[in-house]
């Protein structure tokens, strides 16, 4: 970050299953006073598949009054499902504000009682605790239309209803 009073949001959200990896490298360096950077990068996994993010937020001397925040979360559906995180942080100025954080974790089971204790089937009480997982992500997005379509295609894709876009006929994608 080069220019003062800028601000950087980097989201991401991934959903990998069967043998598929995704790899997330980052390094954000803010090399001026009073930047703001923001990161929110989460995946979900099922099967045998594998994450890993390594996010770097880096700030030079001089880079006072830097506000810096760094989070990964993984949501594991499989005992295979494999994630890592390696959120660093390395800071040469003393007036920042600087955190990073990372989880791996899994449904929550209590979470899944109460919504079948309400009448929702297993498989939706899955889902929507995935969407509601996801939905922090896609709730960043500001332009409306590209946040519904967005939206729609992960619960297409988390309910295994989405089609490979290179061999569609319909024009959707």
């Amino acid at each position: 970050m080069e220019g003062e009073h800028s601000v950087c949001d980097l989201n991401g959200l991934y959903l990998v299953d069967g043998e598929q990896k995704v790899d997330n490298r980052i390094r954000l360096t803010h090399l001026v006073p009073e930047c703001t950077s923001r990161q929110l990068f989460k995946g979900i996994l099922d099967d045998r598949a594998s994450a890993r993010f390594a996010g770097l937020i880096d700030v030079v001397a001089g880079a006072q009054k830097t506000e810096a925040y760094q989070a990964n979360h993984h949501l594991l559906l499989s005992n295979e499902a494999r994630a890592w995180s390696e959120p660093q942080l390395e800071i040469y100025a003393d007036d920042v504000k600087c955190s990073h954080g990372a989880t791996n974790g899994r449904l929550d089971e209590n979470e899944l009682f109460y919504l079948r204790s309400r009448g929702i089937s297993l498989k939706e009480a899955r889902l929507l605790q995935q969407m509601a997982f996801a939905c922090e992500v896609l709730d960043k997005i500001t332009t409306e239309e590209l946040r519904g379509r967005m939206a729609f295609l992960t619960g297409q894709r988390l309910k295994g209803e989405f089609s490979d876009c290179r061999n569609c006929s319909k024009n959707c994608c």
